[in-house]
């Protein structure tokens, strides 16, 4: 049975603010640095203190008695007011001891903190190690028993299908109902899952489904217009067909990643339009440029992936194209074609950006290492890189709907969120979402050591020192976490290794079906794992018998990430609750991040020294790095504020705004 007021919420949701500009985002700021002071975390602690204090008073309940006091501050919770505060820390001592009843876990100190900060709308930074799952899933039980829709979002359909199964017995002894929506599952399957009362997903497949009912509700979105047609049309009525309940309560779990890094790009609703032509233009386009040559027919900045035709590229062009008939007799038009094929040629490198699979482009994020067959790129890119590939064209995609994920999160009445590494996009977070972060202190003192970054002239000495390196710590007998950007570096590496006979265990996009096991087992004493940067997602390592005596995991980071964030979550993968680990950077002049974000005159520079013995080298060459990462991250957050203001645009423009009328 749904209610007016829940039939209400599924198309309602809040109307996000305007970002502020000139002197108020400087007035702004500073409000945002304020909130993150002191006084936030002293509340947070004293609160959590007496959740201590309360231990033995639910101790000497049972079972039953525990139950019907959790039950008990789920109708005050749902009734709200000002009794739920007065409850929050009795309710979160309650539900602790349910969590080791059911779970056999009972939460540390610092995991009621964080649960605490989620509570009341921040962003907490935990280290890597230190029980954010079920940290989130003590804040999920107080926001479910609101009843009003609560989203726990995680990076992986894995996750969103481990957790909450992994958590049930502790939701449902507090008298919650927790479902899940993953990518492969059908409109009554994602209902079922929206209509629990703490739904995990990823944020892809929320904004889809965001979208999808926002589709499904046509123009009229204001809910209380549309409760007033249905009451004269009952016919109208669409509630039937939309899947969520409405967006209400989301906690975010490595939001830095959810919120920061994946919000480059919008996501967009889209159905395939045959266009035959397109598939006979893409081919001859990708043939044509096969007779350019770089530097002479075209120049490239490697910074904006961008490239320049030059004179005699022109000239060339037209000399080919005078043959052809129809479309290339448009200067314009074969001008642009050639340019995005040329574009594919030379920055859309296999390994990286895509794999193939089953004679399919898929898209791999650069982030996270992950395949995403259910993205495509858009404007005829996708079928550039088809056509590179000699595979057979896919029709191209119409866009129907687009959103992005800055603006999406901003619809949430309650937004809260967790991750290892919040301090550097704090600025941002407050900025974009009004979120403060907060940082969560270790259950135990954190003793990974820090390596000093190793630097070399060229990939060919970097990777021989790598191989090396691995060899001696795999002597030693410690397990080794290799973490790399891409797969072809990942495969790259393996095959040294397969050269010294070296046993390893591979996890990148293309084998990544095993990817929890691989990643648990990365603990064991002798173990060498390459994986790219998804394995600093999700699943801990543990350090197995033995391990601890030798050092610990070590890690070696075989080239330096745009975000310094990516970097701090591969060596967080060592070092977890006062575990012993290690971690090293190893990079050259000839790097990626190098050639993108270093001007020429500072790559020269940089080369220089690297090539040349002097006093303070090292804290030369690393100076020439972080100004790169420093370059990237500032170039990132511009394309994240080009797409949030492409977004207001087109508010304005089609009034297709969360709320209002369009």
């Amino acid at each position: 049975m749904i209610t007016p007021t829940q039939d209400y919420r599924r198309a309602g949701c809040r109307e996000p603010r305007k970002l502020y500009k000139g002197l108020d985002a400087l007035v702004n700021s500073a409000i945002g640095v304020a909130k993150r002071g002191g006084g936030v975390m002293a509340e947070i602690r004293k609160q959590a203190d007496a959740v201590e204090e309360q231990a033995d008073k639910w101790k000497g309940m049972n079972n039953h008695e525990l139950r019907s006091e959790l039950f008990a501050f789920r109708q005050v919770f749902r009734r709200g007011g000002r009794d739920v505060e007065e409850n929050l820390v009795p309710a979160l001592a309650a539900i602790r001891e349910a969590s080791e009843r059911t779970l056999g876990l009972r939460p540390f100190h610092v995991q009621i903190m964080g649960a605490l900060a989620l509570y009341k709308g921040y962003l907490a930074e935990m280290a890597t190690g230190e029980g954010k799952t079920l940290t989130a899933g003590l804040a999920a039980v107080l926001a479910g028993w609101t009843r009003r829709p609560v989203h726990v979002i995680t990076v992986n359909d894995y996750l969103v299908k481990r957790d909450p199964s992994w958590l049930k017995m502790l939701y449902e002894f507090c008298g919650v109902r927790v479902g899940w929506v993953t990518g492969s599952m059908e409109t009554a399957e994602r209902q079922a899952g929206y209509n629990c009362d703490v739904t995990y997903a990823t944020s892809k497949e929320i904004l889809a489904d965001f979208l999808r009912d926002r589709l499904r509700i046509g123009h009229v979105t204001s809910p209380s217009r549309r409760l007033l047609r249905q009451l004269g049309k009952p016919e109208m009525r669409v509630r039937e067909g939309l899947v969520m309940r409405g967006v209400d309560i989301a906690i975010i779990d490595e939001a830095d990643s959810v919120l920061i890094d994946e919000a480059v790009t919008p996501l967009i609703i889209s159905a395939p339009k045959e266009n035959k032509s397109l598939e006979d233009v893409v081919k001859i386009a990708f043939r044509l440029v096969k007779e350019l040559e770089k530097e002479k027919h075209y120049t490239i900045e490697a910074k904006y992936r961008e490239i320049e035709l030059t004179a005699a590229g022109k000239k060339r062009i037209g000399e080919i194209c005078s043959e052809l008939s129809g479309f290339w007799h448009s200067e314009e038009r074969r001008l642009e074609l050639l340019k995005q094929a040329v574009v594919a040629k030379e920055f859309y490198v296999r390994g990286k950006q895509y794999v193939i699979d089953d004679d399919k482009v898929v898209i791999v994020d650069e982030f996270t290492g992950r395949p995403m067959p259910q993205r495509s790129w858009r404007q005829g890119m996708h079928q550039a890189i088809e056509a590179k590939e000699g595979l057979p064209i896919s029709s191209p995609a119409e866009t129907i709907a687009r959103l992005s994920f800055q603006r999406f999160f901003r619809l949430y009445r309650k937004l809260s969120g967790m991750t290892g590494t919040a301090a550097e996009a704090s600025g941002e977070f407050w900025q974009i979402y009004g979120q403060s972060v907060v940082r969560i202190p270790t259950n135990k003192p954190c003793i990974r050591q820090q390596w000093p970054d190793r630097f070399f002239p060229d990939d060919k000495a970097k990777w021989k020192a790598i191989v090396a390196e691995i060899k001696r710590v795999h002597a030693e007998g410690r397990p080794i976490l290799v973490g790399t950007r891409s797969v072809s570096s990942s495969e790259k590496l393996a095959k040294f290794l397969d050269e010294e006979g070296l046993f390893y265990r591979l996890l990148n996009a293309v084998h990544h079906q095993e990817e929890a096991a691989i990643i648990a087992d990365a603990g064991e004493k002798g173990r060498i794992t390459i994986a790219t940067n998804m394995a600093g997602r999700g699943t801990d390592i543990l350090l197995q018998k033995g391990v601890v005596e030798l050092g610990g995991l070590h890690v070696i980071a075989t080239e330096k990430h745009e975000s310094g964030r990516v970097d701090r979550q591969l060596y967080g993968r060592a070092g977890r609750q006062g575990d012993p680990g290690s971690a090293q950077a190893f990079v050259s002049a000839e790097d990626e991040l190098v050639r993108r974000h270093l001007r020429v005159t500072l790559r020269r520079s940089l080369n220089m020294v690297s090539l040349t013995p002097m006093p303070g080298r090292s804290r030369l060459l690393g100076g020439f790095y972080s100004h790169a990462q420093t370059n990237a991250q500032a170039m990132a957050y511009k394309q994240r504020k080009s797409v949030l203001k492409m977004d207001n645009w087109l508010e304005e423009a089609l009034g297709f705004a969360g709320g209002q009328e369009g």
